[in-house]
């Protein structure tokens, strides 16, 4: 089922994850899902889980693997439970296709469709009363194609409050499925770029995760919800397969290539994948498509490790938040200066970019890209980008076209190399490609581009 809200702060993600939370706790398998490119809330779904929280997202990947993502995601489970994004109807505005409108696309409403799942919208009730709830409720049910099919009630005020919204939403012919009251101590801390991710605050994150999941469970009925999971038609398209995919060598949006680039046989190389506090934004598929390439996935954290995994030939540095770290980072000057040494491929984002320049807000990080300087600026980049290589690099090659996502508080000087990574606005070119480095802002999702892993892992033979 899908957990959608009328707009972006309703409480969805407390009801989601307090809701993957509550089933866990009864013995439930629970495969947690988002709608978009979100890193920080599958994060949170992980911890309710104790699965891999997993993205799907229409534009990013395309239409035909949303379904094939999630049976991949949900193997061997007893239940899918799909947050959603924004307000239900809200899209990648101005990149329709398939007949959708350009803000509906991609949207919450356009994955529940794909997936014909039933959806509950979570209702901040906090400053309205029962007939504007409803009235609400109504417009929401009777727009679009999605079947909603239930309103859980949030941040109620009082007994006599929740009753009276209960009677409006019910007279509509919808159950309210849950009530929540205001419960500020249950809040999830957020800073520049939205909550912190769980990864950053481990141990009062799991405390956070159990009280939502306590909260929903005194406030919802579950069993209504997990019925109402159980009333979805069956889906029949395959489960994704990351060794399908990369043996193929296409994704969703990804052109027909040759079977040249094909990872050869002999031994795993070793890809070295950031991790840590620092960098917690990346896919789970992308790993897993890095696995089936025949890389052996290590993980290294820049904040501790003062040495690169040994046998390394290729290292992976995802987005999250160096800006935050930096003073630790810098300190940690042993990581930084084998960072700097190493001589096999690199593919970094965002995050990434930032470690490798020669300095984030004048502290020092690994110099790989020496002449880049970093800093921190008031302006919150992020969006869907589509773009196009304009060099070859470890991953792709001149002229290809990938789908990506920006989302950053920060700036480079320089914008780009002499030779950039991606062209994707008509402000010019962004990124770094400098031998076997290629770093820049763009976020990927490899589903969409398989042949990526295999040519990362071919660089490293």
């Amino acid at each position: 089922m899908v957990i959608a809200a009328p707009a972006s702060g309703s409480g969805k993600t407390t009801v989601a994850t307090g809701l993957m939370a509550a089933l866990a706790a009864r013995g439930m398998t629970v495969s947690p899902h988002k709608v978009g490119p979100d890193y920080i809330d599958p994060g949170y779904h992980a911890l309710a889980t104790g699965r891999p929280g997993r993205n799907l997202d229409p534009w990013l990947t395309s239409e035909d693997l949303v379904v094939p993502l999630l049976r991949h995601g949900a193997a061997g489970a007893d239940i899918a439970v799909v947050e959603g994004v924004m307000g239900l109807f809200d899209g990648a505005a101005g990149h329709g296709e398939g007949g959708r409108s350009g803000g509906d696309f991609a949207s919450t409403a356009h994955v529940a469709a794909l997936l014909e799942a039933p959806v509950v919208l979570v209702v901040d009730a906090s400053a309205a009363a029962g007939r504007s709830v409803a009235a609400l409720v109504h417009g929401f049910r009777s727009y679009g194609d999605v079947r909603l099919a239930g309103v859980i009630l949030n941040r109620l005020g009082s007994a006599g409050h929740e009753a009276m919204c209960r009677e409006a939403v019910a007279a509509l012919g919808l159950p309210v499925l849950g009530a929540l009251r205001r419960r500020p101590e249950v809040a999830k801390p957020s800073r520049h770029l939205g909550l912190v991710p769980a990864a950053e605050r481990r141990a009062d994150a799991v405390e956070t995760v159990r009280r939502l999941g306590e909260l929903v469970a005194e406030s919802c009925d579950l069993d209504a919800l997990v019925a109402l999971a159980r009333s979805a038609p069956p889906l029949t398209a395959p489960a994704w397969d990351p060794h399908e995919a990369v043996a193929a060598g296409t994704g969703g949006n990804d052109a027909a290539v040759s079977g040249n680039d094909a990872a050869g046989t002999g031994a795993r190389p070793v890809v070295a994948v950031a991790g840590g506090a620092a960098f917690t934004f990346g896919y789970a598929e992308n790993e897993e498509l890095l696995r089936a390439a025949g890389a052996e996935v290590v993980r290294f954290d820049p904040l501790r490790d003062e040495t690169l995994p040994e046998g390394a030939r290729a290292l992976v540095i995802g987005g999250g938040f160096p800006e935050v770290y930096a003073a630790d980072l810098a300190a940690n000057e042993p990581l930084r200066k084998a960072v700097a040494a190493f001589d096999g491929a690199v593919y970094a984002e965002c995050a990434g970019l930032l470690y490798l320049a020669r300095e984030l807000d004048g502290t020092p990080m690994c110099g790989v890209l020496d002449e880049v300087t970093a800093t921190m600026t008031p302006r919150l980049m992020l969006g869907y980008r589509a773009a196009v290589a304009v060099a070859d690099s470890v991953v792709a090659r001149a002229g290809e076209r990938v789908r990506g996502h920006e989302f950053h508080r920060t700036a480079t000087d320089p914008p780009h190399g002499a030779t950039p990574a991606w062209q994707w606005s008509a402000e010019g070119p962004a990124g770094f490609v400098r031998g076997r480095c290629v770093a820049s802002y763009l976020h990927l999702h490899w589903a969409a581009t398989p042949l990526f892993a295999r040519r990362l892992v071919e660089a490293c033979r």
